[in-house]
């Protein structure tokens, strides 16, 4: 049997593993109504203690409700209701499992996919992190509302974690949301969707080309992102990445929040 760092970086493997109900409806409502909270309080000028809250850049997105003119909200780790995920042992043990037991999170977005809201191009994560060593780097990828093929899910080309990073061109659609990026020279067509309920978890590898579609459905799909690396990684943006914030996790493989 794989252990769950062949799965996500073996030469014949996947690239991402799946845990069904991984989350309780409490533990996705309370993120949500915080993130929510979050996005209230940037469209009335309020502090939004150290959160980067970013609007949909494309035309057309002009909900009643600040949320429903938000793509993703940033650097949420550090609030109780993150914290208090991150907390649970079942995250330390797969994060264990995945890069050993000295990690840091460094990353986190709340991705909003409000009705119309076009989805993001073929990328791999790594291709964002100028990182010594490159890797391991792997995604918490935690549905908070259910991820259909209408309202845009994830779809995923299982083992191209094997790949190298691919040349990322821009992406070419006006009003393009700010750092969408798009894989061009590979092909795509062993692609999978992945349909997910609310609470199901996917982890995985940083070099997994991955992408989103639009929401063609009258309802918000919503999800969870921490991103995870080895403790003492050179990040070359550290100082500069207005999204990186290295926070210690794990240390002997003990939580450190």
């Amino acid at each position: 049997m794989q252990t769950l760092s062949q799965k996500l970086r073996g030469s014949d493997a996947p690239g991402f593993a799946l845990f069904p109900s991984f989350a309780s409806d409490d533990v996705t409502r309370v993120m949500l109504d915080d993130v929510i909270s979050l996005c209230r309080a940037a469209a009335d000028g309020e502090p939004v203690d150290g959160a980067l809250v970013m609007p949909e850049a494309q035309a057309g997105m002009q909900g009643k409700l600040p949320e429903e003119r938000i793509s993703k909200v940033f650097k949420l780790h550090r609030r109780a209701p993150f914290q208090a995920f991150l907390s649970d042992p079942r995250v330390a043990e797969l994060i264990t499992e995945a890069i050993g037991p000295d990690v840091d999170c460094f990353l986190s977005q709340f991705i909003f996919k409000n009705p119309g809201a076009w989805g993001q191009p073929w990328h791999q994560d790594s291709y964002y992190f100028a990182f010594t060593p490159a890797r391991p780097v792997v995604a918490l990828w935690l549905a908070i509302t259910e991820a259909t093929l209408e309202n845009g899910c994830l779809h995923i080309l299982p083992g191209s974690q094997t790949e190298p990073i691919h040349e990322h061109i821009p992406d070419q659609r006006p009003n393009a949301n700010v750092g969408y990026v798009e894989i061009v020279d590979h092909n795509m067509e062993k692609s999978e969707p992945c349909l997910l309920q609310a609470g199901d978890l996917m982890l995985f590898d940083s070099h997994l080309m991955h992408r989103s579609t639009d929401n063609k459905s009258s309802g918000i799909r919503a999800a969870m992102v921490f991103h995870f690396a080895t403790a003492g990684t050179d990040d070359q943006t550290r100082e500069t990445s207005p999204v990186n914030d290295w926070m210690e996790f794990l240390r002997d493989g003990r939580i450190v929040l």
